[in-house]
């Protein structure tokens, strides 16, 4: 039993080179699921049948300004994990799939309102159910996915907020941007296929090298 006068309950380091606190710090960063990085990104899960509600009631300035939100938070919730040194497993599933839930659940019923092409809708969903089809198969066959979205996959997330920001905007009636919307929209197209290309790709790579290594 550890006495409250040892060396390791009081702080000091023992064989391990970590103080006691240290060692439950890191416990908890690697564990917790309340880190305030984690309740950010659970806040933008619960922020998506908002949106949603507010799509289907066709309150496009509100929807507008909840899913700005829920951007910036997928900025914020990243930035404070790595500024705080609280990132976490929870963390690195969770906020992929809130940003693919998001995406999903928007694009189809901004396109089921006519206000994004079905075209596009339809390669978004494709995209991202490939991508979540394709962790879970590597989650059963390979073992343990570390979820790390590559630089090309960061750049059409940002891009896709961008664009729906936009286009909920100008149905909201706060900008006027309707002759750029198809460039966008095809803009996004590429970037969504290429992105998604690549993400199979690599993923695709590191399964066969983890499946050697094994």
């Amino acid at each position: 039993m550890l006495s409250l006068h040892s060396p390791r309950a009081r702080g000091e380091r023992g064989m391990s080179g970590a103080t006691l606190p240290e060692v439950a710090s890191r416990c908890i960063i690697h564990g917790a699921m309340f880190t305030l990085p984690n309740l950010i990104t659970i806040g933008r899960v619960l922020l998506i049948p908002v949106v949603a509600f507010l799509l289907l009631d066709h309150d496009y300035r509100l929807a507008f300004a909840v899913f700005v939100v829920a951007a910036v938070g997928d900025w914020v919730d990243g930035f404070l994990a790595r500024r705080l040194n609280q990132m976490s497993q929870l963390g690195a599933v969770l906020d992929p799939v809130a940003d693919k839930m998001t995406m999903m659940i928007v694009a189809i019923l901004m396109a089921a309102q006519g206000m994004l092409p079905i075209w596009l809708a339809v390669v978004i969903v494709m995209r991202d159910a490939i991508i979540v089809a394709g962790a879970v198969a590597y989650r059963f066959v390979v073992g343990r996915i570390e979820m790390a979205p590559t630089r090309l996959s960061k750049a059409n997330t940002f891009l896709e907020f961008g664009v729906i920001s936009l286009v909920m905007a100008q149905a909201a009636q706060l900008v006027a941007l309707q002759a750029w919307l198809m460039p966008l929209f095809l803009l996004l197209f590429a970037s969504v296929l290429v992105s998604g290309a690549h993400y199979v790709w690599v993923w695709r790579r590191k399964a066969i090298e983890d499946s050697r290594g094994g």
